[in-house]
């Protein structure tokens, strides 16, 4: 991998939150994937994992970053020079696992994260934002400042729960913000579609909220074999099931015909 710049500023792109209520549910190999199926649209896209203090994206894709995201919160980098050009076509701005600086952000520290990322939105077609699972006030604030919060869920009660509370808090953040449901692990179209029902109603009746579907995401074994050789689905096993359901979500959020 090699380090890599932004281009200048063209227009504003968007900034994509990858959110869920609780670990274990696919979020972080599904805002890998996400970013690397824009990137195969010819979207420049830079993938920011602020999994604050349990930053994994550089494990799933088995490369150590020397520069991270904790120090352009520092400012001691620009994100620019910490970007990092993966081989799929995506750039990374890496996290640090453990790091106590990202997950007890000061308000500054906070501040400053916030302020980063509508200019990584000027800099790249698309911002993908892996956000820590959970409801601590730091992924909320960051949850609240993208332009679209995707709330990853399974069909697990407990999974629903969860998401169904990241929904509410991020109504109660942003009034009328665009949030949208992902199903992952679903035993098929069908099961995935009557998750996001459940979810969805209970918004509607509850938080007064719409919340499309963004997508479903079939159960596939080849996802758990791409995360073991630390590779991206869409390059070890692009015709699978769960990467052509990963690209369909890409088309839709990017308006790709």
């Amino acid at each position: 991998m090699t380090h890599v710049a932004a281009r200048s500023a063209i227009s504003a792109g968007r900034v994509l939150a990858v959110a869920s209520g609780k670990g274990g549910v696919g979020k972080t190999w599904f805002a890998i994937t996400l970013a690397h199926a824009l990137a195969r649209h010819g979207l420049r896209v830079l993938l920011v994992d602020a999994d604050l203090g349990l930053a994994n994206i550089d494990v799933q894709l088995g490369f150590q970053p020397a520069r991270d995201l904790s120090a352009v919160i520092g400012g001691t980098v620009a994100a620019e020079d910490a970007a990092i050009a993966h081989p799929a076509g995506f750039a990374i701005l890496a996290g640090r696992s453990g790091s106590g600086a990202l997950s007890m952000l000061d308000h500054a520290a906070l501040s400053a994260m916030l302020a980063l990322l509508p200019r990584l939105a000027t800099a790249w077609d698309r911002v993908v934002v892996d956000l820590g699972a959970g409801l601590e006030a730091p992924q909320r604030r960051i949850a609240a400042a993208a332009d679209t919060l995707l709330v990853v869920a399974t069909e697990e009660p407990t999974s629903l729960t969860d998401a169904y509370a990241v929904l509410k808090l991020h109504a109660r953040d942003r009034p009328g913000g665009d949030a949208r449901i992902v199903v992952n692990l679903a035993g098929d179209a069908a099961a995935g579609t009557r998750t996001h029902g459940a979810l969805a109603r209970a918004a509607a009746a509850f938080l007064k909220r719409d919340v499309p579907l963004a997508g479903v995401i079939r159960r596939d074994a080849r996802v758990r074999d791409a995360i073991r050789h630390q590779a991206p689905l869409l390059t070890r096993h692009p015709g699978c099931n769960a990467a052509r359901d990963v690209e369909a979500i890409a088309r839709g959020l990017a308006a790709i015909p």
